[in-house]
């Protein structure tokens, strides 16, 4: 079913407020992709915070068209999925994680602001740790510092008292 003008416009308009508060697109073709595997990736997307949307190509190129990710437009090409997240490193994990577990799922290429990366460059992306994991190891880093001291001065103390 085709679009009229105005639905195309508020597609363009949708799109591109996305890639206005997004710091990662990845392009990856679905050729023969089953539904209920889609149906499986759409919940994982959900959940970490991806907007994942199967677009025409031609509405995407306007989208991202003098913004930071326009070098993106020369790779769409092909029945595309479009996954873009304002964690830097979600959405890449998310489709590569799926790739993995669906030799028809194929990444095509991503980009970060300024750059357009190549398949490896997506899945060197998605092998970084996401926000919430860097946050998580740098308060228990910080948690260790007083506790390592607390047990210092404990030993201390029960060197001292024998």
């Amino acid at each position: 079913m085709s679009l009229n003008l105005t639905e195309k416009k508020a597609v363009v308009a949708e799109v591109s407020a996305q890639v206005a508060i997004s710091q990662v697109i990845v392009l990856a073709e679905y050729r023969g992709t089953g539904v209920a595997d889609m149906t499986t990736l759409r919940a994982s997307a959900r959940e970490s915070g991806v907007f994942l949307r199967v677009l025409k190509n031609s509405l995407v190129r306007r989208a991202v068209e003098n913004t930071v990710f326009s070098g993106l437009a020369n790779d769409m090409v092909g029945p595309l999925v479009f996954g873009m997240s304002q964690d830097p490193v979600a959405a890449a994990k998310v489709l590569n994680n799926f790739a993995k577990t669906n030799d028809k799922f194929v990444i095509k290429a991503g980009a970060v602001p300024n750059q357009v990366l190549d398949i490896a460059g997506v899945q060197a992306l998605a092998s970084m740790l996401s926000r919430e994991e860097l946050l998580a190891k740098f308060a228990r880093t910080l948690n260790e510092v007083p506790t390592k001291f607390a047990r210092a001065l404990a030993a201390v103390r029960d060197a001292k008292a024998a």
